[in-house]
């Protein structure tokens, strides 16, 4: 029987993507305790990276958009921490949002929102979060948006 929080997925159409495998010496996640800890996320969609700096060729559309995609990636592996079981997710406690930013670009919080503003949509009340919005010179790979997380489970 699908979950509270699938069936809000399937009810707001979103299918998340698969749990990115990490690329370096680092793993996707770490549990202690009720926390599970999800290392950065960076701006992907089904057509591969989401690159470019914000202020210098991309708008905060654009970048509300990628930090969305962080934010499905970061649900997903909390999922995958849950053993799939996202009711286990009892509050998105902290986001930490990085920027891709021209020197003069300052509406990183505006770009994050489109993070935290999916933690409400699929959580409701427990998707409210205390949150860091960075600018940032550069990202891995010249992405727009990282994105990492800390979630309490059940």
């Amino acid at each position: 029987m699908a979950g509270k929080i699938a069936a809000r997925l399937t009810e707001l159409g979103i299918t998340l993507p698969e749990a990115a495998a990490p690329v370096a010496n680092y793993v996707a996640w770490v549990r202690t305790g009720n926390l599970v800890h999800v290392s950065g996320q960076i701006s992907r969609d089904a057509n591969g990276l989401i690159c470019g700096k914000l202020g210098a060729g991309v708008d905060v559309d654009a970048g509300a958009a990628a930090a969305r995609n962080c934010g499905l990636a970061l649900v997903a592996q909390v999922q995958a921490a849950c053993d799939g079981d996202l009711d286990r997710v009892t509050r998105v406690v902290k986001l930490n949002g990085f920027v891709n930013s021209a020197p003069d670009f300052g509406d990183q919080p505006k770009v994050i929102n489109g993070a935290s503003d999916l933690m409400v949509e699929v959580f409701g009340d427990a998707g409210r979060h205390a949150r860091s919005a960075v600018g940032v010179a550069a990202l891995p790979l010249g992405v727009a948006v990282e994105i990492d997380a800390v979630f309490e489970i059940a």
